[in-house]
């Protein structure tokens, strides 16, 4: 998996002044938990913009200016309810022999022929969660739709990888085409039409079979008469 590196600094005090004056100046402060104890550090609230806004999944590695250099990937963010700027941010430390439990996006590429004919695609899950030592961690998950015709899906159990584990259930959905309403609107239609145009021929035929007999009804009087 790529890594985003973040430089920052070792924060002497973590108390609520401290934190306000570091939003003030621009700052973000962050933790890093998983290690011996949490590490307290602040970074630029711009060296976060290729970890947080991207559909993509990182590691990271937090670089302070004492040397120290740690990786880690992102478990938490908190935004303020108004400006949408970045308040606080949690990591967890990695280590090479120990799974870490992350969120990995999907990606979809190819044309559903369900689709072109008139399906709907649906999207269930855009990101699984997996389990997995750093190294196994996978960019994304990558589905080929080319095959997905209507009623068709594509279940995590076709995921599953000896290098992690999906903690979703191996029966759900991420991604399915589906008839579309309109579709299904169209063909209901076609056939109502259909028994209303086989109604009418039958009534049709009624009304031949009524003229026939009427038209025999009216000569009787007239061998009656002769």
């Amino acid at each position: 998996m790529k890594s985003i590196t973040i430089k920052g600094s070792e924060r002497e005090s973590v108390g609520k002044k401290a934190t306000k004056a570091l939003r003030n100046a621009g700052k973000v402060p962050c933790v890093v938990y998983g290690g011996e104890k949490p590490l307290h550090f602040s970074a630029d609230e711009l060296a976060f913009k290729k970890l947080v806004y991207t559909p993509n999944a990182h590691t990271v590695k937090v670089d302070l200016e004492k040397g120290d250099k740690v990786k880690a990937v992102m478990q938490d963010i908190q935004f303020h309810p108004v400006t949408d700027r970045i308040l606080h941010v949690d990591f967890y430390q990695l280590f090479d022999d120990k799974e870490v439990t992350m969120e990995i996006p999907v990606r979809l590429h190819g044309s559903s022929p369900g689709v072109r004919n008139g399906g709907r695609l649906l999207f269930r899950n855009r990101k699984l969660t997996i389990k997995a030592l750093p190294d196994h961690l996978p960019d994304f998950f990558d589905i080929d739709i080319s095959d997905l015709k209507i009623g068709d899906n594509i279940l995590v159990e076709s995921l599953l990888n000896d290098d992690f584990i999906i903690l979703q259930p191996d029966s759900t959905v991420v991604v399915q085409v589906k008839t579309a309403r309109a579709a299904i609107e169209d063909e209901v239609e076609d056939e109502e039409g259909l028994e209303e145009g086989e109604e009418g021929a039958e009534g049709a035929e009624g009304v031949e079979g009524a003229t026939e007999t009427g038209a025999e009804g009216g000569e009787a009087p007239k061998e009656g008469a002769e």
